[in-house]
C-alpha cells in the first residue's frame, strides 16, 4: 500500500478517481431501495448536502439529500455541511471488492477506542451524526459501482425452528428483582449460556441455537438481559437511566443459572458479554460456571464516549445499529448483517450507552486474569478477524495473562461472529467447547 498521501497518489483526488462511475452510482442510488426508505420523510423540508474526499483535496464526491432520493455529483467541499476525509492509501483500500479490516466501513477507518490516523469528519458534527445512514449506503453503492458488490457468503434457507422461548423471574445485584425471557434448545449433555452484546438482545444466536450440531452436543440457554429486548424493565429502572457494571452483570448471570438449575454450564458471549465472560471465569465458584468462552473480549477496553447514542438531537434508533454496523464481515450474508441492524434499532432509549459504562472503562480485569484457574474453569477466546473495536491481538494480549488459556483468531467474521455468519462460527464454537471438555476430564 502506498504511504503518500500527496497529489502523486491515484486517489489524492477522490472525484477523478470515480469520475468513471459517479453517473452509474448517481443512477444506482435513484434506484436503490434501502436509500429510498432512509431518505423518505416529509421531515426532510431542505435539501443537505454532505461530501466524501481525500484528505488535503479542495473538492469532494457531494450528496445532496432530498425527501425520497439522494443525488451524487462532485464540487468543491464549501458547498457541504460536513466532509468525510480520509488518506487517499485508505480509499484505495475501502475500494477493494473484499476490503480487510479495518476498511470495510468508513466507521472502521474512523475508529473507536482505536483510532485510525489520517481520518476527519470536517464541519457539522451534529450533521454527521444526523445523516449516518445515508452516508453508509452512499458509501456502499460507491463501493459497488467501482469495485462490483463484495462476494458474500450463502445463508441456508431454513422452515423450522427448534427453539423454546420462556419467561422466569429472577434478582441480581443493583438491577433488583426483574422478568427476564429465556429461550432454550438442544438435547446434548453440555449446557452452554449464550449472553448477548451491549444494546441488543439473545435473537443474536438463532442461528447456533437452531445449529443441528450444536443441538446434538448442548442444552443451549440464550436470554435478555433485564429491560433488554423481551425481558421487562428491572424494579426501580427509569427510561433512560441504565447502566451495567460488573456486579450486577455476574450477578444476573449467576441468578439465572441457579433458578434454571443448569450444571456447570460454559458461558459464552461477545462484546461487553466477551468481557464479562473473562469476570465469570474469575468468579467461576460464585456463578457456578464450568468454563467459559469469550467472544471479541479483552480483559480493559477505554475510549472517549461520544454521546450520540444518547443525546435528544439524535435519532438513536438510526445512529446505533449505523454505529456498529461496519463492524461485521463485509462477507457475513446481507440478510443477517441486517438483522444486526434491527436489534440495534429496536432497544429502549439508553440501554445501549448504558451498557457501553461497563465496556469501555468500567470492565477492568487486567490484574486477575494470571489469578484464573483454567482446570476449573478453562477460558478458550474467539475473535473475529473484521472487529476494528477488540481485535484478535488485543484478545491475544489479554489470552497470553491467563495461565492455560486458549485463543484462536475467526476468518470472515467480525464483531457479532454467531449472528454474522453462524454455520462458520458453529466450527470454531465447537472446536472451544470440545477443548473446556477435554480440559475439564
Amino acid at each position: 500500500m502506498a504511504q503518500n498521501g500527496g497529489t502523486s497518489h491515484p486517489w489524492a483526488d477522490l472525484p477523478a478517481a470515480l469520475s468513471g462511475v459517479l453517473d452509474k452510482a448517481n443512477k444506482a442510488a435513484q434506484d436503490d431501495g434501502q436509500l429510498k426508505a432512509l431518505t423518505t420523510s416529509d421531515a426532510i423540508d431542505a435539501p443537505a448536502t454532505f461530501g466524501i474526499k481525500s484528505a488535503g483535496a479542495p473538492n469532494a464526491v457531494l450528496i445532496t439529500v432530498t425527501n425520497g432520493k439522494a443525488a451524487i455529483s462532485s464540487g468543491e467541499t464549501s458547498r457541504a455541511a460536513f466532509t468525510l476525509s480520509a488518506l487517499p492509501e485508505q480509499w484505495q483500500e475501502f475500494m477493494k471488492q473484499t476490503p480487510v479490516a479495518p476498511y470495510q466501513s468508513y466507521w472502521g477507518m474512523f475508529g473507536m477506542n482505536i483510532k485510525q490516523e489520517g481520518i476527519e469528519v470536517q464541519g457539522d458534527q451534529n450533521a454527521f451524526a444526523h445523516w449516518t445512514h445515508v452516508w453508509r449506503r452512499i458509501l456502499e453503492i460507491l463501493h459497488d459501482a467501482y469495485a462490483g458488490p463484495t462476494p458474500e457468503d450463502d445463508e441456508p434457507e431454513v422452515d423450522e425452528d427448534h427453539i423454546i422461548g420462556r419467561y422466569t423471574y429472577i434478582t441480581s445485584p443493583v438491577w433488583g428483582k426483574c422478568k427476564v425471557f429465556y429461550e432454550q434448545a438442544g438435547e446434548g449433555d453440555q449446557d452452554i449460556v449464550f449472553l448477548h452484546t451491549a444494546g441488543s438482545d439473545a435473537r443474536q444466536y438463532h442461528g447456533v441455537l437452531n445449529n443441528e450440531h450444536m443441538r446434538q452436543k448442548c442444552r443451549m440457554t440464550a436470554f435478555d438481559l433485564p429491560a433488554h429486548g423481551r425481558s421487562f424493565p428491572y424494579e426501580g429502572y427509569w427510561p433512560g437511566m441504565h447502566t451495567n457494571t460488573e456486579d450486577s452483570y455476574v450477578g444476573c448471570i449467576a441468578a439465572l443459572i441457579k433458578k434454571l438449575g443448569l450444571n456447570k454450564p460454559i458461558v459464552c458471549g461477545a462484546s461487553m458479554a466477551g468481557q464479562i465472560c473473562l469476570a465469570v471465569a474469575a468468579r467461576s465458584d460464585e456463578v457456578g460456571a464450568g468454563g467459559t468462552i469469550p467472544l471479541q473480549g479483552s480483559d480493559y477496553l477505554n475510549m472517549d464516549r461520544q454521546w450520540y447514542d444518547r443525546s435528544p438531537y439524535v435519532n438513536q434508533s438510526l445512529f446505533n445499529p449505523e454505529w456498529i454496523y461496519g463492524m461485521m464481515s463485509p462477507t457475513a450474508p446481507l440478510k443477517n448483517r441486517q438483522l444486526i441492524w434491527h436489534l440495534y434499532s429496536a432497544q429502549a432509549y439508553g440501554i445501549f450507552h448504558g451498557d457501553l459504562d461497563f465496556y469501555f472503562g468500567g470492565w477492568d480485569g487486567r490484574s486477575r486474569m494470571a489469578g484464573i484457574d483454567t482446570k476449573k474453569c478453562p477460558v478458550y477466546m474467539l475473535t473475529g478477524e473484521y472487529d476494528w473495536s477488540n481485535t484478535p491481538a488485543m484478545s491475544q494480549e489479554t489470552c497470553d495473562k491467563i495461565p492455560g488459556g486458549k485463543h484462536q483468531a475467526m476468518k470472515g467474521l467480525g464483531h457479532f461472529p454467531a449472528t454474522e455468519n453462524p454455520k462458520v462460527f458453529v466450527g470454531y464454537l465447537l472446536e472451544a467447547i470440545d477443548h473446556i471438555q477435554q480440559t475439564r476430564a
